[in-house]
């Protein structure tokens, strides 16, 4: 703010003894005293407010006086409650070091004034970032995240502004470096994830510890892989031209989002093609040409550099409930890309599959991703639900296909589980699964059929339910009491359901056998 501000109406009343060719000059600040020397406090810029305690004398004035214009002060109020109306020395003084003086009635507060300043030249310099936000946004959207990182470094070193830009498990896509611990970034996440599913908006308060920070969502993507701008502070109390200067923020980070989903399209389409390729247990060489162009484009699109293609891959499936079309895609994309950004996720509907590089040390792939998406359990509504499946490590192409099917084996055990975010591993799955994983598709589909197509026919003609009875007897090994009471019928029913399973199939379930081959029968469904 120029000095000649405190002359305004919306000012505190004070009026202006000497300089007035000075108030041109620009305030960075504020500072009180009585000291009879101040200047080593001074950094240039203050507008120095004094009781005139120091004052014994006249010729203490321009000593006084002298030392502000050494260090730099860019005018002088002095408060008359104290030892009443500014002396005539001290307008002299002022006079003669060309140093803006305004007298301060004894009904005007200092903390009035200083609270007026400070909003001033917090305006003043949240008001000039904004536009260097504004001419920075094409040059981020060019540059990708080295110049967001730029821009918030420059907010953090010129208004104390410090913001970080946050997925929904909490990964820092930019910000100052170790700002925030783990466990702060998970609590930010989560508060935001939470306020997302009960539609608070537009932005979001979140205490961690002693400190306090405003949550603002990035335009574009699905909840659960949408971006958090998040800004230490509470917004709501701000000014009105730093409010815009958040808001101009958000917009330039969401063009970076979309700036980085663009380039992400060719390498996804080359995942979907990968994918189903997998799907349909294409031939080796063929799924990998097919995964080193995928790997190709994805070293172009991270900067990466050169890179062999990794010889040892985990595959993962993912199912959701309560999201819609490709929300549980978007965030495994997110997600993942934090964690080996040379992953590749295909697939479509309400799931995704994942191939991932083998993570390298001691914890398990499970184990890694179970952390990894713990914090989306507080985006997702009461019938929301993620259930990962993880295979172990397949070493090249030839292995991929079978490590699909342990991966989706996997995953029914996880959806057995109660929670929101389910992950099962390989070392949960039993030694028949591992034989069916090898099992050709033409010998799985004929084993089935000839178990289950007239139980699974019967079904949709009549709405009998046998498929499901068949599969709660079997989880309760043929209990008639436990199955009965977890289905919710009687005894007689479940007894009737299960004759009639018999007769469709001529299979006995009171044989151990003939429970095997229908247990087997259903976990290739």
């Amino acid at each position: 703010m120029r000095i000649g501000a405190l002359l305004a109406p919306t000012a505190p009343p004070m009026r202006l003894l000497a300089g007035e060719g000075e108030l041109d000059r620009v305030v960075t600040g504020v500072m009180t005293t009585d000291l009879r020397d101040p200047s080593r406090y001074l950094h240039g810029g203050e507008l120095v407010l004094t009781g005139m305690l120091w004052r014994y004398e006249p010729d203490d004035s321009e000593r006084f006086v002298r030392f502000l214009a050494a260090g730099g002060a860019a005018g002088l109020a002095a408060g008359e409650a104290e030892v009443g109306p500014v002396p005539q020395d001290l307008v002299d003084a002022c006079a003669r070091h060309r140093m803006p003086l305004f007298a301060v009635g004894e009904d005007v507060a200092f903390g009035s004034v200083t609270e007026y300043v400070v909003r001033q030249v917090s305006a003043d310099r949240a008001a000039d970032l904004s536009a260097l936000v504004d001419r920075h946004r094409m040059l981020v959207s060019a540059a990708g995240g080295a110049g967001l990182d730029a821009v918030l470094d420059l907010l953090g070193g010129d208004v104390d502004l410090d913001c970080w830009v946050l997925t929904p498990t909490g990964r820092v896509v930019a910000g100052p470096a170790g700002g925030l611990e783990p466990a702060e970034r998970d609590h930010l996440a989560r508060a935001h994830l939470e306020a997302q599913r009960r539609r608070h908006a537009p932005s979001t308060r979140a205490r961690v510890g002693a400190r306090e920070f405003s949550l603002l969502p990035v335009a574009g993507g699905a909840a659960l892989a949408q971006w958090i701008l998040a800004i230490e502070g509470d917004v709501t109390e701000w000014t009105v031209k730093r409010q815009q200067l958040a808001e101009n923020l958000a917009r330039l980070v969401s063009a970076e989002r979309v700036r980085r989903d663009e380039s992400r399209t060719l390498r996804s389409r080359l995942a979907d093609e990968m994918i189903a390729l997998l799907q349909r247990d294409a031939a080796p060489d063929e799924l990998l040409r097919a995964l080193e162009a995928a790997h190709a484009m994805t070293l172009s699109d991270v900067s990466t550099g050169q890179q062999p293609l990794p010889t040892g891959w985990v595959v993962v499936s993912v199912e959701s409930q309560g999201l819609g079309e490709g929300e549980a895609r978007e965030a495994v994309v997110e997600a993942v890309t934090g964690l080996d950004d040379r992953a590749l996720v295909g697939g479509g509907g309400l799931g995704a599959i994942v191939l991932l590089p083998q993570p390298v040390g001691k914890r398990t792939a499970a184990e890694v991703l179970g952390d990894l998406f713990a914090p989306l359990d507080a985006g997702l509504g009461p019938e929301g639900r993620l259930t990962i499946g993880v295979s172990a490590p397949a070493t090249g192409v030839g292995g991929l296909r079978g490590a699909l099917e342990e991966a989706r084996h996997a995953r029914r055990i996880a959806s057995a589980r109660v929670g929101r975010i389910c992950v099962a591993g390989p070392e949960e799955l039993a030694s028949h699964v591992l034989l069916l994983a090898a099992v050709p598709d033409e010998v799985r589909r004929a084993f089935r059929s000839r178990l289950l197509d007239r139980v699974v026919a019967y079904d949709l003609e009549h709405q009998a339910d046998l498929v499901r009875t068949l599969e709660a007897f079997l989880r309760y090994d043929g209990s008639w009491t436990r199955c009965a009471a977890a289905l919710h019928v009687h005894v007689n029913t479940l007894r009737y359901r299960i004759g009639r399973i018999e007769e469709l199939t001529g299979r006995d379930l009171s044989k151990l056998e003939d429970r095997v081959d229908f247990f087997l029968a259903l976990e290739l469904s």
